[in-house]
């Protein structure tokens, strides 16, 4: 595949995730009836559903903490890398003007941005996303980059970890792991509080999960 056809499929999969799992966050804002569980199932069916479909032409990073992962362990070239993450975040924005303009307005969701509870620190939100984070790119290079796995699996494992990491910290942090998730709503809705906490956890536990996996298994 050529790098035109890579970026575009980065960008239409972020777009997918962010307006589905922004969309569903929303939704469950104005009467809670998706509840959290519903909310999880959203995020790991797009996301499952994405990487079987734009796997084969880009490797289905959807994630620039997944990709730097991938460039630190020399499985992707810098710019290349820079072309995935740019194209994420075009996805990520375009999918928060798009939940902006076609869903219910409720100003305090903001768009699906993540939040951190007020029940935590900002230190304890960055370790949640950094750990949560680090099982993500973990089983990514277990399923999807090792080409010793089992064939056809990984957009279902990948997809489940979406679902158990939301499940146990989207009360707490929105169980982000995705910088670009965070950032896409947060720039067109304008709500970029403790947005640091969404770069450094995830890119720190992308990074750590990429190298415990290509280095030490």
């Amino acid at each position: 595949m050529n790098d035109r056809s890579k970026y575009l499929a980065e960008a239409i999969a972020t777009f997918a995730l962010v307006f589905i799992g922004g969309g569903a966050v929303l939704m469950n804002s104005i009467d809670g009836a998706l509840g959290l569980a519903g909310v999880a199932l959203a995020h790991g069916m797009v996301l499952m559903a994405m990487i079987y479909a734009t796997g084969h032409i880009s490797g289905a990073h959807i994630n620039p903490a997944v990709t730097i992962g991938m460039l630190v362990t020399k499985n992707i070239k810098p710019g290349a890398a820079v072309g995935y993450i740019v194209s994420q975040l075009g996805g990520a924005s375009l999918a928060g003007l798009l939940i902006l303009l076609v869903l219910p307005d409720v100003p305090e969701a903001h768009l699906g941005v993540p939040k951190v509870s007020a029940s935590i620190s900002s230190f304890a939100a960055v370790g949640i996303e950094a750990i949560l984070t680090f099982f993500l790119v973990f089983v990514i290079f277990g399923t999807a980059v090792d080409k010793k796995a089992p064939a056809g699996f990984y957009g279902l494992a990948i997809g489940f970890v979406l679902i158990f990491a939301i499940l146990v910290g989207g009360s707490l942090t929105g169980a982000s792991m995705n910088p670009a998730r965070t950032f896409g709503p947060a720039l067109i809705s304008g709500y970029w509080t403790q947005h640091w906490v969404y770069w450094i956890g995830p890119i720190a536990g992308g990074i750590i999960g990429a190298l415990v996996y290509s280095k030490g298994i």
